[in-house]
């Protein structure tokens, strides 16, 4: 008996017991309801196939949207109707000076007959009057250079001679284009003037040398404006001049 229960024996007999208590602890006990992992398996099935779906990913990159039609630019639509209108009412059924003006427009989005002709009205008073009255300052913002140089001689004599300009501008009754074209730098525009005024050339003492004092006189002339589409500068200058009449 001694022999059977020695220090060894005990320890082993410990030791298995430590090892079952173990066992027990982590695994539990078995109820008998406990499922065979083929039921667990068709528990997890069911639960896979009861779960609600989830959103896909969306992984798609969405397109630009295509940019919409435009629309018809509506100001440059007013502005093709009213240069068209102008065109036709002031080049009198001229197709070459109607061509010009079309070209002109094209070229420079700024351009305007109505409003080139009102300007051409003004420039002819301003400057037949400048050179009546011998002020250069205003005809060489309005003449080309060449131009300028001609009318200032012409005044210079005039000044040396001793001679004065008694003038007045009555009126510009008619105006019309002549001509109109566009050249690879400028557009040149002709434009017939018929002017009324009243004006008399005395030498130093008061002698009457030309023209009439009292009497309105109608003179015509033909001058041609040119400008660069190009340019910032709004203004037409007077290229040259032809005395008509």
């Amino acid at each position: 008996m001694e022999e059977f229960f020695d220090i060894p024996t005990l320890i082993v007999i410990g030791v298995a017991i430590f090892v079952l208590f173990r066992l027990r602890s982590v695994l539990g006990t078995r109820t008998g309801n406990e499922r065979t992992p083929l039921q667990r398996a068709q528990q997890r099935a069911d639960q896979q196939a009861n779960k609600p779906a989830s959103a896909p990913e969306d992984k798609v990159v969405p397109l630009r949207p295509a940019p919409a039609p435009r629309a018809p630019d509506a100001d440059a639509e007013r502005r093709t109707l009213k240069l068209d209108a102008e065109i036709e009412q002031l080049s009198h059924g001229d197709t070459q000076v109607a061509a010009g003006l079309k070209a002109i427009g094209e070229a420079d989005p700024t351009f305007s007959p109505k409003s080139f002709l009102e300007g051409a009205k003004a420039a002819y008073e301003m400057i037949v009057t400048g050179f009546a009255t011998g002020d250069r300052k205003t005809l060489k913002n309005l003449l080309e250079k060449d131009v300028y140089d001609g009318f200032e001689k012409a005044i210079a004599d005039r000044e040396a001679a001793g001679r004065k300009v008694d003038f007045t501008f009555v009126g510009l009754p008619k105006i019309e284009i002549a001509e109109a074209e566009l050249d690879r730098r400028d557009a040149r525009i002709a434009v017939k003037f018929n002017a009324e005024v009243v004006q008399a050339t005395r030498d130093k003492d008061g002698t009457l040398l030309e023209g009439n004092a009292d009497q309105v006189q109608t003179i015509a002339d033909e001058w041609n404006f040119a400008r660069s589409p190009k340019s910032r500068d709004p203004n037409w200058k007077l290229v040259a001049t032809n005395q008509l009449s």
